[in-house]
């Protein structure tokens, strides 16, 4: 196989909300900015910052606004936040000033849809598309995320064709970027090559993002495989942290600065500072006051010298 692999990638960083939604114990507001301010001098140009969800869904999530009223990053980090639902929506609005991008999302798989947000995916998908013309009306970025779109822990394998006819709805709307989320890492790497080289050839002009999950640890894999057909925009949370909240076991993200790590041994160029990474993941490890599973926290940098 003819590789096409990019010379450089960009990496938006999600921990600070996929990440943090999925910790149990409150993280005090002053500690997430903190870690977003940490992450935000590793030369990380991305980040997901916040959701507009229900507070008695994610309490996690409840201080958004403040975390987003209270961090101070340089002016060229564009923030992201993820809008559930047009309500979301409409609170987000009012502290429009404070992020670049809104992410919109949808399950592949109608059962992951409806116990993640309690709807079917049409209904999520008409919702989508009215908030699609809102945020862009807004002169946000719009992104988009179709979660499961590797694998249903309630329904198995989601057809191809299923996930790039959503992804295409999504660029109807007006998303120029579209996420696809292994959300409970059951993606393979012989699987992501055939995927990821046919989305790219289905979605012109979009920017497609992979977002993988270590549950069964071949996230670093897939990711290899990704950019092996030219996927160049992928997305990793921190410490590994994070996961999917809806069934049990679905542990985290891969880790941002084991992605990063790889990239640079293999001469991929990602404009990040992997040891000031290590900093911030090893500082995440400290607030949260247990070890986190990234391999570079323990490992640090290779060092051929």
């Amino acid at each position: 196989m003819t590789t096409r692999r990019p010379s450089s990638v960009h990496i938006r960083e999600v921990g600070p909300r996929d990440g943090f939604q999925n910790e149990p114990e409150h993280i005090p507001t002053e500690q997430k900015v903190r870690l977003i301010n940490a992450l935000a001098s590793t030369g990380l140009k991305r980040i997901e910052v916040a959701s507009f969800v229900r507070p008695d869904v994610i309490p996690q999530l409840s201080d958004g606004v403040e975390v987003l009223n209270r961090i101070d990053v340089p002016g060229d980090v564009r923030l992201m936040v993820l809008i559930p639902n047009s309500r979301g929506l409409d609170n987000a609005l009012k502290v429009r000033e404070k992020f670049h991008e809104a992410a919109i999302f949808v399950s592949a798989s109608e059962t992951h849809n409806k116990k993640n947000v309690n709807r079917t995916v049409g209904e999520t998908m008409a919702d989508n598309e009215k908030m699609a013309a809102r945020i862009k009306g807004e002169g946000l970025d719009c992104a988009a995320v179709i979660a499961t779109s590797f694998g249903c822990p309630y329904e198995g394998r989601v057809a191809l064709e299923r996930v790039l006819g959503l992804a295409e709805r999504f660029a109807e709307a007006g998303a120029t970027e579209i996420g696809f989320g292994d959300t409970t890492g059951m993606a393979n790497p012989a699987y992501v090559t055939e995927f990821f080289t046919a989305a790219l050839d289905r979605l012109p002009g979009v920017e497609v993002t992979a977002h993988f999950h270590n549950t069964r640890g071949q996230g670093l894999a897939n990711a290899f495989a990704a950019l092996e057909v030219g996927c160049a925009s992928f997305e990793s949370s921190f410490g590994e942290l994070g996961g999917c909240p809806v069934p049990p076991g679905s542990t985290g993200n891969i880790a941002t600065e084991d992605l990063v790590s790889m990239f640079h041994e293999m001469g991929v160029e990602t404009g990040l500072s992997l040891p000031g990474l290590i900093d911030a993941a090893r500082a995440a490890q400290d607030v949260l006051g247990r070890k986190l599973t990234s391999h570079s926290i323990v490992a640090g940098p290779v060092n051929w010298n």
